[in-house]
């Protein structure tokens, strides 16, 4: 059976990560880190780690890193950027870095999706679009069955 003053620590903990999440939401674009977004919310950047991650089912960077991908998939389809305008658009500081998560997460490198996605998509509801291309991590993809 759970106390009273520990289901309110976690309550309070809770309400914290949701201060997070949606900094992280709002403000991807930005440099962010563990150790300012934790000072935001007055946890230490550990606790905050391992709380989010339970919470959410990633760390804080992993979340930062999904939300960058999701709306770099976004001005690729749109076609007028180049990858390495999308890369700085959406806070990345470097364009290794965002090729290698980007292609982590969506399949494809940045390049590749931006040239097959861009005459897919033009005709498709925004809403209807941003369903089909939402990243989907290895962990999340429907396993396949074998023959």
């Amino acid at each position: 059976m759970t106390s009273r003053p520990a289901e309110a620590d976690h309550l309070r903990d809770l309400a914290r990560l949701r201060r997070v999440r949606d900094r992280i939401d709002r403000e991807y674009a930005q440099p962010l880190d563990v150790e300012a977004l934790a000072r935001g919310v007055h946890m230490s950047a550990g606790h905050l780690s391992r709380e989010f991650k339970r919470a959410y089912g990633e760390s804080p960077y992993g979340y930062l890193m999904t939300r960058r991908i999701e709306r770099a998939m976004a001005l690729l389809r749109r076609g007028d950027l180049s990858v390495t305008d999308v890369c700085f658009a959406v806070g990345c500081q470097s364009l290794g870095t965002f090729s290698t998560r980007f292609t982590e997460l969506v399949g494809m490198p940045p390049s590749a999706y931006r040239r097959q996605m861009a005459d897919r998509t033009e005709e498709m509801p925004s809403c209807e679009t941003k369903k089909v291309t939402r990243p989907v991590r290895n962990r999340e993809a429907p396993a396949t069955s074998r023959p």
